[in-house]
């Protein structure tokens, strides 16, 4: 469950990033293509922020799936 959430996070942190650049290129059309650069840099930042999180997730998700709190490899 908490890998789900965590993956969640990670879509809404790309969702507002795209609806953040798109409003942006759209206010500005000279720097469209600079706005969008910006705006992959961000979602691959958010992407990077949301692995460690996610792996810890994932071996809380494990270890409680096998019932034994020492299984986590993070």
């Amino acid at each position: 469950m908490r890998v789900l959430i965590e993956v969640l996070h990670i879509v809404a942190g790309l969702l507002a990033a795209v609806l953040i650049a798109s409003l942006a290129a759209w206010s500005y059309r000279r720097a469209t293509h600079d706005i969008w650069l910006v705006a992959y840099v961000a979602m691959v930042a958010v992407v990077a922020m949301g692995i460690g999180p996610l792996r810890r997730a994932y071996a809380e998700d494990r270890a409680r799936l096998h019932g034994n709190q020492e299984a986590r490899d993070d």
